[in-house]
């Protein structure tokens, strides 16, 4: 398995790609068709990878490893565990439908919008499979160029959007969060003598607490950032509701899930300074959950809705990271991949109702359920997913991150901790039945009168959503037997 080269024939196919659609492929469709078959190569290599992992093993898989700057001992090193295996799938699969969702949307400097999508792709399956530090922080930087661009020139226009300002506000908060790892990755390689994950795992308890503390926090900070974790929130409903449809789903599916990835990567590496602060960590991810929710029955605006969703929903992913059992971790690994594809959905769905009847704002639309019956089946199916129907995947990550978060030893208030971020679902089922009853089952407006129902293409891409969302509702253990084995090996 470790010369197949798999994971490096996965992380740069889709930035071979971005070339080939630059310079090689020939006029509107050769480019929307040449980006659909690399980002489709890349999703069939993924589940190769799925298939050919070895779920009985915690050790990292299908490793690559080669001197790259020798003089100080940085290695081109990729690997993946369960963990990071889960990302990747999501990330391929997510982007094969970011490029078909786009063939219909984007009309304007076509060949750019679908060289940048796919570089965006390769950057963050980089971060998800490298091993070493210093190749972890270039992909993550490469993730930033990108997505500024695909906000600024592609995304919402004024008045209903502020591109240019979301998308600066988006590489700020980037750079300075990626400042601040940056700092604790060279502390880390300074004092324990390697840019390997794994190696440093090993040589950490040898260094002080103090020390490790410090590095834990500065690092951390940055996957804050990305997270997002309250107060260090704020770009992501302004880079949400002014990003392309394609550009919001990378960032809710795949490019978020970068910061919750990180914070598991560092608790394996630092497991005593993980448990020092766990409580104070579970009370940010209560204020995420409770905030986000609240913050979200507010909204008028059918994009920014779904936006702050987000943000709750990550509150229940950082409080299993730091509920620090490996039922929690699980769960919180699997509400990653279930809020990927979910809210993934979810801003498909909204892009195309703004595509077809030009409007996004909730108190202007209504009864668009006689006009768009198909829009509104999908709509309503990954509406009950968000707020944890069961038998779709909201249902099952919920309900192992809660059992697992109840059920930790790590302090004793954890299970008053749980039940309140319990009580979130409640509220996350008001908003999102709310706003379906009045996007799509109020009385119908005459104006959209004639508006386009989901197209053969848009249909295929929403049935590939539904089926992601339900094969996980139903069968967890496709994900979570590969996901288990890595989590438990992280001294908690």
């Amino acid at each position: 398995m470790e010369n197949l080269h798999l994971l490096s024939a996965i992380v740069f196919l889709p930035a071979l790609g971005a070339i080939w659609v630059t310079f090689l492929a020939q006029g509107e469709k050769g480019v929307k068709f040449s980006a659909g078959a690399f980002t489709a190569v890349t999703f069939l290599l993924s589940l190769s990878l799925f298939c050919l992992f070895d779920r009985s093993a915690a050790s990292f898989q299908f490793v690559e490893r080669a001197a790259w700057i020798p003089a100080i001992n940085a290695e081109y090193f990729l690997g993946v565990d369960g963990l990071g295996l889960s990302m990747v799938v999501l990330t391929a699969f997510l982007g094969f439908l970011a490029v078909l969702v786009s063939w219909v949307e984007i009309r304007e400097r076509v060949r750019e919008y679908f060289a940048w999508l796919l570089l965006l792709e390769t950057s963050i399956l980089g971060v998800f499979c490298a091993q070493d530090l210093l190749l972890f922080f270039l992909f993550w930087e490469i993730e930033m160029i990108p997505m500024y661009f695909l906000i600024s020139i592609w995304g919402t226009p004024p008045p209903l959007g502020r591109k240019e300002y979301s998308a600066i506000k988006y590489v700020l908060y980037t750079f300075i969060g990626s400042a601040m790892m940056l700092a604790g990755i060279l502390l880390a390689y300074f004092q324990a003598g390697t840019w390997s994950m794994p190696e440093l795992a090993d040589r950490a308890p040898a260094l002080s607490l103090g020390l490790r503390t410090l590095i834990f926090f500065l690092i951390f900070f940055c996957f804050a950032v990305k997270l997002p974790m309250f107060p260090l929130h704020t770009w992501l409903p302004d880079a949400h509701t002014d990003a392309p449809t394609a550009g919001s789903v990378m960032l809710a599916g795949a490019l978020i899930k970068m910061g919750g990835y990180g914070m598991i990567r560092e608790v394996g590496i630092f497991p005593e300074v993980a448990r020092e602060y766990a409580f104070m960590l579970v009370l940010f991810a209560l204020v995420n959950a409770i905030y986000g929710a609240a913050v979200t029955l507010r909204q008028t605006d059918l994009k920014r809705l779904i936006a702050y969703s987000s943000i709750s929903h990550m509150g229940y992913v950082l409080l299993g990271i730091f509920a620090l059992s490996p039922v929690s971790l699980t769960g919180a690994t699997l509400q990653m991949f279930s809020h990927g594809l979910i809210t993934g959905m979810l801003f498909a769905l909204v892009g195309l109702v703004y595509h077809k009847a030009h409007e996004r704002r909730i108190n202007l639309l209504g009864g668009l359920a006689r006009q768009m019956p198909l829009m509104a089946v999908a709509f309503s199916i990954a509406g009950l997913a968000s707020l944890g129907l069961p038998t779709t995947s909201g249902f099952a990550a919920e309900f192992i991150t809660f059992w697992g978060s109840f059920t930790s030893p790590v302090f004793p208030q954890i299970k008053i901790c749980t039940v309140v971020a319990l009580t979130c679902i409640v509220i996350t089922a008001g908003y999102m039945l709310w706003v379906i009853e009045r996007v799509f089952y109020r009385e119908p407006k005459s104006e959209y009168d004639g508006t386009p129902d989901l197209s053969p293409l848009e249909l295929a891409i929403s049935a590939l959503f539904i089926a992601g969302i339900m094969l996980i509702g139903v069968y967890p253990r496709v994900l979570t037997d590969v996901i288990m084995p890595a989590v438990k090996v992280m001294g908690m």
